[in-house]
């Protein structure tokens, strides 16, 4: 059987530099690239089929560092690379090699995978001068293509949710490790965005009560060698090859379903968050393949060592780091974002270590290039940014110093709940500030509650059943055969290892658990849990499962077992006490300011007699024992219904602890509506001024009964 020959085209018009990437007009496709260092640029087009190189075209134009030309007559689903000419010279920053196809930085589409063989080198490997030498092999075949598309897609009367961050409950998840494992979604589309826009998965977090989902990367990227010679896969995907393009991986057919899923997900009220990762690409450092941004313009697209430009500025300790202190990398980065959040219509972005991003040749810097210009942005002010505020380079820690507009994950609160949970000495005061709301460090230039991230466990790092179940990482499965991952995790195996069945060990897991979910419900900022923490789900003590794309980390859907159902249930409830409860999101901060008739301050912490702690109490290293008393009416006085006043006591003692709960004059007393030690006794009642035992390492929240009018409490 003949199969069709492809189209041959006679040649390129001049066309515009302007926009960038390849575009489609209704007549013919525009591709621009730019190189400010490049000689001369080829377009080659290839078969349908992806198998053969049928034509090259040099791009005729040359404009403002850009090369372009118009292929008239082209239509969507063209496959095409780049080849670009210039000087090979390593020593001096540059690395262009006509052999080797190159990804258009603009593709909104690939296909095929990278297949890695030498031939994806700009170098001979394995010689022993190795980057300075120049290798003449075609990398085509080795490499996945670009595609033209059109970008139409009827939205129907789409509306995104357009909640307000202080009152949203993020979920971190994975979208292959979301699905791989639930029975309820059909097979073929396990672990991928059709899959987890279905009605099984969209129902199991409307039941949580979370509010956003935060996807972990989704714009294209690559296994590295290493992993797939190991017989393992870069699961996470801090690997980019591309940020435009929908991984492909991730789509059970075409790359519509990206937009499928935003609107199902929209339509559920459900937010979209994505975890983008700019600061570095899938080239490495000097001994790196070159599969786009290193053959197109080496030195302009990363940050070079001044003295010595062979060698990488390495920030983000995996081998580059690109320069978004040059404008034209900082309009591609800009692009991308604009792209996903106006053609894609996320919600928002979690920027990989965003501390590399705001660096200028001077350090970290809170008036960047790229801060300045996310901040004057009319679409990307009108979405959520979350800064990871670290990297690995100097001066890399910046919690707390991005601009206003900005939320920043706060690993502060996360040590600081996992060091009070797990008995730490000198741990009181820090953990009122974290519960609070972490004003020491962000409350300034008018930034609110919500510019803290609360986590406690993330993708990076222990599940919270491991932060229970284990003092030290077990990563020998890993490519780095264990060595890898944080050493300091601040958890606490209580007594055993791993996995036991000792019932006392396990009951004690499980309300440690209950304990640090609790606190991340009632603390001041924004809630994130992560994929499976609802139910218990353990990596066997891997705290760095970015390789292990396998039942390791994949969510267990089959938790049909009595802890897994009580976790679940446990979290769905805090997330309803929440919703429920304005006091515990606060819109200002909390600073023990009295706003309200009864002269009850916005929050007040108490000692175990219902007294204001005395400086003996956050001064004492083995104090474990603190109440925070919540005046709704004051922190929310034009809620609806009326808010009321909350009362969490924390024990992390290994003792139970005599409380006296406060008096409260006009009330009818404290109702329990969480208790970490009994949670299935809720709704007890005590009178004001009352004694009640808390247990060893427990926790409860109360409410204040009015007299007059009482409230229903919240049921399990």
């Amino acid at each position: 059987m003949n199969r069709p020959q492809p189209p041959q085209f006679t040649g390129l018009e001049s066309g515009h530099h302007r926009p960038l990437g390849a575009t489609f007009d209704g007549r013919g496709v525009n591709f621009a690239l730019f190189s400010a260092h490049a000689e001369k640029v080829e377009l080659c087009l290839f078969d349908e089929r992806n198998q053969r190189e049928t034509q090259r075209l040099v791009l005729p134009s040359h404009t403002e560092q850009v090369f372009h030309g118009y292929l008239a007559q082209a239509r969507p689903g063209l496959l095409y690379g780049y080849r670009v000419y210039g000087p090979y010279a390593p020593r001096e920053g540059h690395r262009f090699n006509h052999h080797k196809l190159l990804l258009d930085p603009y593709a909104r589409e690939l296909v095929g995978r990278l297949r890695w063989s030498d031939s994806n080198f700009g170098y001979r490997v394995g010689t022993a001068t190795r980057d300075l030498t120049f290798d003449t092999r075609n990398s085509a075949a080795r490499m996945p293509k670009c595609r033209v598309v059109d970008d139409a897609f009827s939205w129907g009367e789409h509306r995104r949710p357009a909640r307000p961050l202080g009152q949203s409950l993020i979920y971190e998840c994975h979208v292959r490790g979301m699905t791989m494992l639930h029975p309820d979604v059909p097979p073929a589309w396990r672990g991928t965005f059709a899959g987890l826009a279905s009605d099984a998965v969209i129902d199991h977090l409307l039941d949580l009560g979370v509010t956003a989902v935060e996807l972990m990367p989704v714009h294209a990227f690559a296994d590295d060698r290493h992993l797939l010679e190991q017989g393992l896969r870069n699961y996470w995907g801090y690997n980019s090859l591309g940020f435009f393009a929908p991984e492909r991986r991730y789509l059970a057919g075409e790359r519509e379903e990206f937009k499928q899923m935003v609107r199902r997900l929209h339509a559920a009220g459900l937010e979209v968050i994505l975890d983008v990762v700019y600061n570095h690409t899938a080239e490495g450092n000097e001994l790196g393949p070159t599969l786009s941004f290193k053959g197109i313009d080496n030195k302009s697209y990363y940050r070079l060592m001044p003295d010595e430009p062979r060698y990488y500025i390495n920030e983000t300790g995996t081998g580059n780091t690109m320069n978004l202190a040059h404008p034209r990398v900082l309009q591609m980065v800009m692009d991308s974002l604009r792209y996903w959040a106006d053609e894609m219509q996320v919600d928002g972005f979690r920027f990989d270590l965003a501390t590399t991003l705001a660096r200028e040749p001077t350090g970290f810097d809170p008036g960047s290039g790229f801060l300045d210009a996310i901040g004057q942005d009319p679409v990307l002010q009108q979405v959520k940014l979350i800064a990871e505020p670290w990297d690995i380079g100097p001066g890399g820690h910046q919690l707390g110093n991005f601009s206003a507009g900005w939320s920043e994950w706060n690993d502060f609160y996360r040590d600081t709940v996992r060091r009070f949970w797990r008995g730490d000495d000198h741990m009181l005061p820090d953990f009122a500030r974290a519960i609070a709301g972490s004003a020491q460090i962000f409350d300034h230039a008018g930034r609110r509650p919500s510019a803290s991230i609360n986590f406690i466990t993330a993708h990076d790092g222990f599940t919270l059943q491991d932060l229970v179940s284990y003092d030290r990482q077990h990563n020998e499965a890993n490519a780095g055969g264990g060595g890898d991952g944080h050493d300091e995790n601040y958890s606490w195996n209580h007594g055993v290892e791993g996995p036991t069945d000792d019932a006392e060990i396990c009951a004690l897991r499980a309300r440690q658990a209950r304990n640090m979910l609790l606190s991340l419900f009632v603390s001041q900022g924004v809630p994130m849990l992560l994929m499976g923490d609802e139910f218990g789900h353990s990596q066997g003590g891997n705290n760095n499962v970015y390789c292990q794309d396998n039942e390791t980390s994949w969510m267990k859907w089959n938790a049909s077992g009595e802890t897994e159902q009580e976790r679940f249930a446990f979290a769905r409830d805090l997330a309803r006490l929440r919703h429920a409860h304005p006091a515990l999101r606060a819109d200002l901060f909390l600073h023990g300011r009295t706003a309200s008739e009864e002269g009850i301050p916005d929050i007040l912490w108490l000692d175990t007699q219902g007294q204001e702690a005395s400086p003996e109490v956050w001064d004492d290293p083995h104090a474990r024992v603190i109440g925070m008393q919540l005046n709704g009416r004051a922190v929310a006085p034009d809620s609806e219904p009326p808010e009321t006043v909350l009362l969490v006591y924390f024990n992390a003692a290994e003792n139970g602890i005599e409380l006296r709960l406060p008096e409260c004059n006009g009330c009818g007393g404290w109702r329990v509506l969480v208790d970490t030690a009994h949670p299935e006794q809720v709704n007890r009642e005590f009178a004001p001024g009352a004694a009640h035992i808390l247990p060893e390492r427990s926790a409860m929240v109360l409410e204040m009964i009015d007299e007059e009018e009482q409230k229903p409490a919240i049921a399990r």
